[in-house]
């Protein structure tokens, strides 16, 4: 598949060309739900669930497919590891400075990047959840207020499977046998009550408590199907 239909840049399709192969090589794939991204030009927040180090490649690898290229948003230090930390940046991720003054740089650059048409992933959980059962945990505010500022849709989506490749906080690859990834996205998080109003500590607070519970929906109904899956397998 030839990716996204849009100007990417010498670095982001060099990685993607390394990548994707591999990851096609190393897992079986379970896309759902893509009708609800929107098409290439069309801003938009896309939050999943967080529960391992690899989700980031295999959920890049799910908006590839299905003709998005994302722009996270990561923490600094990952653009500080030696040449990789350079890649990324070449690849137009967006730095998170958090507890600094710098720390409003990365909504700006979201904000910059949904009002030019692209696709930006938001955690909003900010980390891998250590709840059990890898739930979802309580969500940071940040897609929240990209997507009210910007007025953009919010897709939640769930997946299951990394954790098999990457278990939690490890660093230790798990490719045979080869794993399923498995991920659903829904529909756009009803925000629209909320648009227009002052954008407040409350109305941040409602918005990304609907944001995690659809998300946490998007990963029951993804569980069943799975195991649904592997019954049959």
């Amino acid at each position: 598949m030839a990716g996204p239909r849009q100007r990417l840049g010498f670095w982001y399709r060099f990685v993607a060309g390394i990548v994707r192969p591999i990851l096609m090589a190393t897992t079986h794939r379970d896309w759902r739900g893509t009708e609800h991204l929107p098409g290439a030009g069309v801003g938009v927040v896309v939050s999943p669930n967080h529960i391992s180090y690899a989700d980031p490649l295999t959920f890049a690898h799910f908006l590839w497919d299905n003709g998005r290229a994302p722009r996270y948003l990561a923490k600094e230090a990952v653009f500080r590891i030696p040449i990789v930390g350079r890649i990324i940046a070449a690849c137009g991720q967006i730095p998170v400075y958090r507890e600094s003054r710098d720390a409003a740089r990365a909504f700006r650059d979201a904000v910059a990047a949904v009002r030019a048409g692209e696709c930006v992933g938001i955690y909003p959980e900010g980390t891998i959840t250590r709840e059990p059962g890898l739930w979802p945990m309580a969500g940071k505010t940040g897609a929240a207020r990209v997507a009210l500022e910007t007025g953009c849709a919010v897709i939640p989506v769930a997946q299951w499977g990394p954790q098999e490749i990457l278990p939690p906080y490890s660093k230790r690859l798990r490719l045979l046998p080869r794993k399923t990834v498995h991920v659903l996205a829904g529909p756009p998080v009803d925000l629209e009550d909320l648009r227009g109003r002052p954008i407040t500590s409350a109305v941040l607070r409602t918005a990304t408590d609907r944001i995690l519970d659809a998300i946490t929906a998007q990963l029951a109904e993804l569980q069943r199907l799975a195991n649904a899956i592997d019954s049959l397998g």
